[in-house]
């Protein structure tokens, strides 16, 4: 029993969520459907979990280590950045964590993600005029985009956050147990 104890004892909250991130960074170099990834939630779930450097550094490097293996584009600054202000909101409902809050969080962070990476595909690639008509046709064309985008965050952080919370709570009655 002393032997389990330990090593539950050993597994810090920080381990699991470090973890869970490496775990969700693979799935994004694995083939998926368009604009359904787990980077969002990771940002979301790192700004709620880790101390604020690491949560702005880690979908960073998420996004540096993926976009080398899958390729790089012309609206990186415009997608990097829109993971950085979805990783401080994170940090801005730590403090307040709770289901309303994270849902508020992940459509919040949908919304920001959909406006800031298509303002980019505008500004950043020929596709579209540079008239309000063109930043407009813009934003329709990326509608089915956004479906994805949001379905994968809310199911991407359903899995983050629930496999967090679980992994807590057993690891935490383990050592309670053991200790017993």
């Amino acid at each position: 029993m002393d032997v389990t104890r330990n090593i539950f004892k050993k597994i810090t909250e920080h381990q699991i969520a470090i973890f869970l991130i490496v775990i969700a960074v693979l799935l994004r170099i694995l083939p998926h459907p368009a604009n359904f990834a787990p980077i969002g939630a990771i940002a979301l779930f790192g700004g709620v979990y880790l101390k604020r450097k690491e949560a702005l550094w880690l979908p960073l490097a998420a996004m540096m280590v993926s976009d080398a293996l899958i390729g790089m584009h012309s609206t990186i600054a415009f997608t990097w950045g829109s993971f950085l202000l979805i990783a401080l909101i994170g940090t801005s409902i730590s403090k307040k964590k709770n289901v309303t809050n994270v849902v508020f969080g992940t459509l919040a962070g949908s919304f920001l993600f959909f406006f800031i990476t298509n303002f980019g595909v505008f500004v950043a690639t020929p596709l579209y005029t540079k008239t309000i008509h063109g930043l407009l046709e813009c934003y329709v064309m990326a509608i089915p985009f956004f479906r994805n985008t949001l379905l994968s965050d809310l199911f991407f952080v359903g899995v983050l956050f629930g496999a967090y919370e679980l992994a807590k709570a057993i690891i935490t009655k383990r050592v309670v147990t053991a200790g017993e």
